[in-house]
């Protein structure tokens, strides 16, 4: 996941208008909180349903990587990976990985670290700023760098998961090379169908992912299992030993093959990314008794057939599948391979509205698929880029050998930011001493600062598409965040205080229209542009006037007795603070439907909303470059509209306008 920008005031998650500024929400300051304990309630859904259904959203990328991880590090390995060393070595590596990098820092150690039951990047990024109890532009940078390498995880793991599944063609007995020519097409195809049955959402058939998911690592179970027995001294790299001879051995290629390697943890983020869906235990516990043996199982078995057949090692998971389980095992394959993406588009998703309600991002159009989950949500615009990605990925690469160059950089980006936010985490939150937090962190930054290390190796390979896009996205958030703070603070300079309008209008009283008007605004303290104009043009005051603020908090979601908050002004003006998590999809009319529990009760349909809405023209002499300006300029202007973004009766809205120039 992802993480929030710093914003005016004592809070230090994003603030960004998510309407044009002056008419927009910013995120607010909310008491101290400390990370949740518990599952979030999670436990009347059914233990173990939960657990299967992890099974099926959270480990569906790690559940992939049996299908080129073995073969990628053989391959890059001293003589092809045909020594002995070479093949204990391997394994050992991957075993430990799993291991260090998915049972010990995010199982067991990362897990703890939660915003309310809410995992992944952009929550950590919350607590952490929560955390310091002040703006961190440290705490901004590190976010927006783990939003940025997401997408670019987003954007590979499909392509990767499909492509390796879809090469199996290739090795099925008695067709010999008749099907590689449509191996990429045929992937293609697939993904195509994916991405476009994303509107429709996914609901009906994602109950399927987990019962199919358990049965794959089931399969890659008992695949281990037949083949463990060709070399049972396999069992030898149990030992961390071999792993580290293997290093050794290889000198600075041993160093190279960790890239490798490391496609066997490519997806252990996403135990602490989902863990707020399905609760800590069940995660835990699907990864120690299924994932964990299942994988390793797997593993082994592979590296014993090897060790037997020195011939397989170019490609030794389809080598391992008996002929007569090998079209089953190959459809199995290609579903969990969809279902490992699936998975990371709706991540996508989620991290798009977190990072819209955080303000890293402009408004988009944010749609819900299911009319009773909130969390499944589709995104048109990130759905197209995802897909254009993914083709454009295809045509470059063409092979799942070349994607998993460009694979781990990602991945291990991400990982790595996760642990320097974790730091603030255990130091201000946990309140742990610096030499305890430090001999923790420790290791896990080292572990973080290999891997990266190793895969930056790759870069002419490959993993410069995922550090480009990166730097496109990291671009793309600065610019809006800086764009929309410039805006922020010309317009209070601009403004008239709320309080010194109150007199004037006290002082010489306009006329009264019958009915309520709410103003939309992301500074309650200054008079809203849209109410000015209304004075100025129409020369008019409504009987009832609501300030409206529609703020962004820090954490996950907000009690419906905590969403909205009334401080009457005098008799003619009100303000009202609607209040919403970042994992949660604004809806005006609803919150508003609470205030009659306050006392403020009014008609919807003789009600208008007035939105104020900025048309920025670009400066050369003061804010950002004129390149930055027009950047932020193409933004705004293709932002959804606030109208449907706070989902507020069209008819009953009232657009007034004004030009700045930033």
């Amino acid at each position: 996941m992802v993480g929030a920008p710093p914003r005016d005031g004592q809070s230090s998650a994003a603030a960004s208008s998510h309407l044009d500024p002056q008419a927009g929400s910013e995120i607010a300051p909310e008491h101290p909180h400390p990370a949740a304990a518990g599952d979030g309630g999670h436990g009347r859904s059914g233990f173990w349903a939960l657990m299967i259904g992890a099974i099926g959203v959270v480990f569906g990328d790690i559940g992939t990587s049996p299908l080129y991880a073995m073969r990628e590090a053989l391959a890059h390995s001293r003589a092809g990976g045909t020594a002995e060393l070479a093949v204990l070595g391997v394994v050992s590596l991957v075993f430990w990985a799993l291991i260090l990098v998915v049972t010990i820092k995010y199982v067991t150690f990362l897990m703890r670290a939660d915003n309310k039951g809410e995992g992944g990047t952009l929550a950590l990024m919350a607590l952490a700023q929560h955390a310091v109890g002040r703006r961190s532009a440290v705490i901004f940078l590190l976010g927006v760098c783990g939003a940025a390498l997401f997408y670019g995880d987003g954007i590979i793991t499909p392509a990767v998961s499909v492509l390796g599944a879809i090469e199996g063609l290739g090795k099925a007995p008695g067709v010999g090379t008749m099907f590689d020519p449509f191996v990429l097409p045929i992937a293609a195809g697939i993904l195509i169908g994916l991405f476009l049955v994303q509107a429709r959402g996914t609901g009906s058939v994602a109950k399927l992912f987990g019962p199919l998911t358990t049965l794959w690592f089931l399969t890659l179970a008992g695949l281990g299992l037949y083949h463990i027995f060709d070399d049972i001294s396999i069992l030898r790299a149990l030992s961390p030993w071999y792993g580290a001879a293997f290093l050794i051995d290889n000198g600075f290629l041993g160093f190279v093959i960790l890239g490798s390697v490391f496609l066997a943890v490519t997806g252990a983020e996403a135990l602490y990314a989902d863990m707020g869906h399905f609760g800590k235990a069940p995660i835990r516990a699907g990864w120690l008794f299924i994932v964990l043996p299942c994988l390793t199982l797997n593993y082994f078995g592979q590296g014993a057939m090897v060790l037997a057949e020195p011939e397989t090692r170019l490609n030794p998971f389809w080598e391992m599948i008996p002929d007569v389980a090998y079209w089953p095992v190959f459809i199995l394959a290609t579903m969990a391979a969809v279902i490992a993406s699936q998975a990371v588009i709706t991540g996508a998703f989620s991290v798009t509205q977190q990072a819209v309600q955080l303000g890293l991002l402009p408004r988009l159009d944010i749609r819900n698929t299911s009319e009773s989950q909130a969390g499944q949500i589709y995104v048109p615009s990130v759905n197209a880029a995802l897909l254009v990605g993914v083709l454009f990925l295809l045509a470059l690469f063409q092979t799942s050998s070349n994607l998993a160059a460009a694979y781990g950089i990602a991945v291990t980006g991400a990982m790595f930011v996760d642990s320097l936010l974790a730091w603030f985490v255990i130091r201000h939150i946990w309140k742990w001493k610096t030499p305890v937090a430090i001999l923790a962190m420790t290791p896990f930054v080292i572990i973080d600062l290999v891997f990266m290390t190793s895969n930056l190796l790759k870069i002419p390979q490959g993993a410069w598409f995922p550090l480009v896009l990166g730097l496109g996205l990291l671009l793309l958030m600065w610019t809006w965040v800086r764009g929309t703070r410039i805006l922020t603070d010309k317009t209070r300079k601009d403004s008239l205080p709320l309080s010194d309008l109150i007199e004037m209008l006290r002082a010489r009283p306009p006329h009264r229209a019958p009915g309520t008007a709410i103003f939309l605004t992301s500074d309650p303290d200054v008079a809203p542009v849209a109410l000015m104009h209304n004075l100025k043009h129409n020369k008019v005051l409504h009987e009832k006037n609501v300030i409206l603020t529609v703020r962004t908090l820090d954490q996950p979601r907000v009690r419906e007795g905590e969403r909205v908050m009334i401080e009457p002004i005098n008799e003619d003006f009100k303000r009202l603070t609607i209040a919403y998590g970042f994992m949660e999809t604004p809806n005006v009319p609803r919150a508003l439907g609470l205030c009659r529990k306050q006392g403020l009760k009014f008609d919807i349909m003789a009600t208008s909303f007035f939105l104020g809405r900025r048309s920025v023209v670009a400066s050369a002499h003061r804010g950002m470059p004129l390149w930055q300006d027009r950047l932020f300029i193409f933004l705004m202007r293709n932002a959804a509209n606030p109208t449907d973004f706070f989902r507020i009766p069209p008819g009953r809205v009232v657009e007034l306008g004004t030009q700045v120039s930033v």
